[in-house]
């Protein structure tokens, strides 16, 4: 009788510990979940931008179709990812491709006196931080998560409840900022 309450008692201990487990995992892996949503908005944001900032630059470079093409391919590429390594990837070149938008606004003079071209630079910089702010929660989160169900004792039991490592979101272009400047040199 006694050996039976301690094999009960190990099966209830055994029990608890392995449903406060599956909760902290499940807590990591929605945090991480929340985090990728955050990265979503603001890519989602940064897209919807993109068009006037076209526009706007258009109206003086309407000769620059290949730049415009670009940019919107790659904006749709951006708005077509699905993972955190697709949409790295396609952010990477929507970048590269707002590089050249940028470039060739820089030839001209008025559209960078222009207030509304003025006023989405400044929102699609003020996106750009709220893209970087939210990639290092999520790969923070997303670290957390997969510290957990790589480590022992829950690597035990991770696996078979369906838990899987997550992606991080990190692209090439991500170690250094593109450089926009509209300053004249002589």
């Amino acid at each position: 009788m006694l050996g039976l309450s301690i094999v009960i008692g190990v099966v209830v201990v055994l029990g608890v510990v392995v449903a406060l487990g599956y909760n902290r995992l499940v807590r990591l892996r929605n945090e991480a979940d929340t985090g990728w949503a955050n990265i979503d908005v603001q890519l989602q944001r940064r897209a919807d931008l993109i068009p006037n900032l076209v526009e706007a630059v258009r109206g003086y470079a309407a000769h620059e179709r290949a730049v415009f093409d670009e940019v919107t391919r790659a904006r749709t590429a951006l708005q077509g990812a699905t993972t955190p390594g697709s949409a790295a990837n396609a952010n990477e070149g929507l970048t590269a491709a707002l590089g050249r938008l940028f470039a060739v606004a820089e030839a001209y003079p008025d559209l960078k006196a222009s207030e509304n071209f003025l006023r989405l630079q400044g929102d699609l910089t003020d996106t750009e931080d709220k893209i970087s702010a939210a990639r290092r929660y999520y790969n923070s989160t997303v670290m957390h998560f997969n510290t957990a169900i790589q480590s022992i004792p829950w690597v035990l039991v991770a696996r078979p409840l369906g838990f899987r490592d997550k992606e991080f979101f990190s692209a090439e272009g991500d170690t250094a900022p593109p450089q926009v400047s509209f300053s004249q040199t002589t």
